[in-house]
C-alpha cells in the first residue's frame, strides 16, 4: 500500500514540476479572460501549462511576474521576482547556515488568492537548483526537488 502511495505522490509531483510551454492560442477563453480581468492592460509574453492550471508570464510594473489561474478562469497566485536582499530578515542566513555550498541566487514573492504571503529562495550550485519555501515571517516551509539544467526563467 504504502508503495503505491508513494508512486501516485510520486506521480503527482512530477505532472505539477513540469511545466510545458504552450501558445496562446492553446489556453482556453476563460483563462486568458480571467488574466485580463485580473491585470487589465497587461500582456502575457508566455502561456505555460502546469498540471491542469495555467501560467502566465508577465511584467506588472516592470516586475518579472507570474500568475496561476485554473482551466475556469480563476485566479490562484501571483509570483513576483524580488532581490535577495528582499527576503523576510533571516532567510539569508538560513539559507547559508542549512543549505552550506548552495548559492542564493533569486528570490520570488508570492501572493495566493486569499492574499497569503509565502516566499521563494532559489539555491543553485553549478547546473544544479532548488527551491526553498518560507512564509512570510521568514520560517522555513520545505525545500523543493534538486533539478538539474538552468531553470528557465519565470517571466
Amino acid at each position: 500500500m504504502k508503495t503505491i502511495i508513494t508512486t501516485v505522490a510520486l506521480s503527482l509531483v512530477v505532472c505539477f514540476a513540469s511545466a510545458q510551454k504552450i501558445s496562446e492560442k492553446e489556453v482556453p477563453a476563460a483563462v486568458k479572460e480571467g488574466f485580463a480581468k485580473k491585470y487589465p492592460g497587461a500582456k502575457a509574453e508566455k502561456w505555460e501549462k502546469e498540471g491542469a492550471d495555467y501560467e502566465a508570464g508577465f511584467d506588472l510594473n516592470k516586475v518579472e511576474s507570474s500568475a496561476v489561474f485554473d482551466a475556469s478562469g480563476a485566479f490562484k497566485e501571483l509570483e513576483q521576482e524580488i532581490k535577495t536582499a528582499a527576503l523576510p530578515k533571516g532567510v539569508g542566513e538560513y539559507c547559508a547556515k542549512s543549505f552550506a555550498g548552495w548559492k542564493l541566487s533569486e528570490a520570488a514573492k508570492i501572493t495566493d488568492a486569499s492574499g497569503k504571503v509565502t516566499y521563494e529562495a532559489e539555491m543553485s550550485k553549478g547546473k544544479e537548483h532548488f527551491d526553498a519555501l518560507f512564509d512570510d515571517k521568514g520560517n522555513f516551509i520545505k525545500k523543493g526537488e534538486i533539478e538539474k539544467g538552468k531553470e528557465e526563467k519565470k517571466d
